[in-house]
């Protein structure tokens, strides 16, 4: 039956890609106004996808407004938060507020970040937003590769895969951004261990229906949503799995029921621990009220490490000869 399911998922996708494949035009994109070169790209164009929204139809947050956790009351201490240290100052970005704008340009202890999360990846990443010593300011572009959020440097118009933080497309195709460690928890882990940290608030409250997740069910579902690539064959695609990501090898990649039933491990000298009190943000559509699926902290050393949790298609779309080390 699950093999049956598969297969008329694949089906889908290929019809999808088909009905797309109009959009994966780089004279099209110029018509809509795009001054990339597209002659200079490390992927196959054909396999980005139209998501929907023009570029900037899901607006980045680019002028972020925080206030202390004393003036929060619209987070309850289980939501899930993007939380952010560097050079002792502390930052929250709620999950709620980046699920309908997906990038936040900001900068936090000196440092110019790029904060970003791709809902349909559930892969909350940050960055440094400095292309070779110049600090840029990232937005949607409305496409998707293997259901992940494609972003673009203002002025640059240079494609940009959210999940690798690289030039796809471009004049600076091939660029890599630096990857910053952050943690993506509970409100009240982040308070816990940063009380004098602040939480990015919505510049308009009104502008969305924030607390509201526009993917009900999405991580439970069977398969994931405008997704052309292949699916893992021995693991379900939407079960989450964090990638501890290493400079210069390979990244390793556990499914997070195997950390959360052992409570902690240790793989090749980096600690994975997992503790309850953390909503999906993805489950509900109160994300207040989405099931536990608890925190991951990852380190090396006793300091964190650049590790993300996303679902198992995620992982195997973008590292198809590294096995999911599962139960």
């Amino acid at each position: 039956m699950l093999k049956l399911i598969r297969n008329l998922v694949l089906v889908c996708a290929m019809i999808v890609s088909l009905c797309v494949s109009v959009w994966a035009n780089p004279i099209r994109w110029a018509q809509e106004g795009w001054k990339t070169d597209f002659s200079i790209t490390n992927i196959d164009l054909a396999r980005v996808l139209n998501g929907g929204p023009p570029r900037d139809g899901i607006p980045s947050i680019d002028n972020p407004q925080f206030k202390p956790q004393a003036e929060i009351d619209f987070l309850v201490d289980s939501e899930p938060v993007i939380g952010l240290v560097i050079n002792g100052e502390a930052k929250a970005y709620p999950i709620r507020i980046l699920t309908w704008h997906e990038i936040a340009n900001d900068e936090l202890g000196g440092v110019p970040v790029a904060v970003t999360y791709c809902p349909l990846c559930n892969s909350s990443i940050v960055f440094e937003r400095t292309i070779n010593g110049r600090t840029v300011e990232f937005g949607t572009t409305g496409k998707l590769k293997d259901s992940n959020l494609i972003m673009y440097d203002r002025g640059g118009d240079n494609w940009w895969q959210q999940f690798t933080g690289e030039a796809i497309a471009g004049i600076e195709t091939g660029t890599k951004l630096r990857l910053i460690p952050s943690r993506l928890q509970s409100y009240g882990e982040f308070k816990a261990e940063n009380p004098d940290g602040t939480v990015l608030v919505p510049t308009n409250p009104n502008m969305r229906d924030y607390g509201r997740n526009p993917y009900v069910g999405y991580d439970l579902a069977g398969a994931p949503f405008l997704y052309d690539g292949q699916l893992p064959e021995y693991i379900n695609p939407m079960e989450r799995v964090v990638i501890v990501r290493r400079e210069g090898s390979d990244p390793i990649i556990v499914t997070m029921n195997k950390i959360s039933d052992a409570g902690e491990l240790t793989v090749d000298g980096h600690v994975l621990s997992w503790t309850a009190g953390q909503n999906s943000a993805l489950d509900q559509s109160d994300i207040r009220k989405g099931r536990d699926v608890g925190t991951v902290l990852v380190q090396k050393d006793g300091q964190d490490i650049v590790y993300d949790v996303t679902f198992a298609f995620v992982a195997h779309a973008f590292h198809p000869d590294i096995k999911i080390v599962q139960k």
